[in-house]
């Protein structure tokens, strides 16, 4: 089959399509026709290497796994002698971090509990842009933002795949959405239905004067003291990635008495029940970049790391 490899960090330029062996499903795992994937930041970290501190989960010195991607939809070709959820034939889809890495590739064999049955009506492409981010959105928006109805909400790095998505799951709240983001991606940003626009590269949000009751953070660019200025008294900031030392200092601000400062610790697929419902209802659907060919994967990489893409930027094998 065919693969995106690399077998040291670099650039992405370095990722190459490469013809590796097939593999054969485990006892408990499923052997998976990929049908489309997505780039993530762990897949640009994983590349690179960097931050350093990641190789302490990626590799010290070369990276572990050779075939990057967490994230996919496909049909399941083959079963495991353990497995009970799924069969031969089934539609799935889901975030395979918990378990392991390699969507960048024609097929995979992966633990059955890192798939999810894709509803009949989505799109292989739109199941591939919806596990990861989604998830990040809703357990920042719900379970640790606790978003109630009307409630004023700030999504910062809004144009990518958690902001594209939050904006939906915050609707659902009827609350007053404002996203930050800058270029190309302002235009897409009100097509999806934001309230306010702020382009960061003209006006610093934490620096308005507006305060908002809940703020969901993809880039975490600024200081705790920033963010904090920028909240309502009751007011709550989640963040879910982004600038590595700010985090770190969101989190000692936290242990220093902040405790209105959330990160999320993703919980992989757990609550796609909830976004399948609300695709079913018409509620619900991911902006897709793409789709592009599995050949097109360097530059796209490139291009994800700069910041260009709208929303999920999706591959097709």
């Amino acid at each position: 089959m065919q693969a995106i490899v690399f077998t040291k960090y670099g650039p992405p330029e370095q990722l190459k399509l490469r013809e590796v062996p097939k593999p054969v499903p485990k006892e408990d795992e499923v052997l998976i026709k990929i049908h489309a994937t997505a780039i993530n930041d762990w897949d640009w970290s994983l590349v690179r290497g960097e931050p350093y501190i990641y190789r302490l989960l990626f590799g010290i010195l070369k990276p572990k796994n050779h075939i990057p991607g967490i994230e996919l939809s496909g049909t399941i070709v083959a079963v495991g002698s353990n497995v009970s959820t799924f069969k031969e034939g089934d539609e799935v889809y889901g975030d395979i971090s918990e378990y392991g890495w390699g969507s960048f590739a024609e097929y995979i064999s992966i633990n059955e509990k890192s798939m999810t049955l894709k509803p009949t009506k989505m799109t292989f492409e739109e199941a591939a842009a919806i596990p990861h981010a989604a998830m990040l959105a809703y357990q920042g928006l719900i379970e640790l933002g606790n978003i109630q109805k009307g409630q004023k909400v700030l999504i910062n790095g809004a144009g990518g795949g958690v902001g594209t998505l939050g904006i939906q799951i915050a609707r659902q709240y009827d609350s007053e959405v404002t996203g930050v983001d800058t270029g190309d991606k302002l235009k897409m940003m009100e097509s999806v239905g934001f309230d306010h626009i702020i382009d960061y590269k003209e006006q610093d949000f934490t620096k308005s004067g507006l305060k908002y009751d809940l703020i969901l953070d993809a880039k975490t660019t600024r200081s705790p003291a920033a963010y904090a200025r920028t909240l309502n008294p009751a007011g709550k900031y989640v963040t879910v990635g982004g600038n590595l030392p700010r985090i770190v200092q969101l989190l000692i601000s936290r242990k220093l008495g902040r405790k209105n400062m959330f990160m999320v610790a993703i919980r992989q697929n757990k609550d796609l029940a909830y976004i399948n419902q609300l695709y079913e209802e018409g509620k619900f659907k991911p902006v897709i970049d793409g789709p592009y060919k599995l050949s097109e994967t360097p530059g796209l990489f490139r291009y994800f790391g700069e910041g260009k893409h709208k929303g999920k930027v999706i591959i097709t094998p």
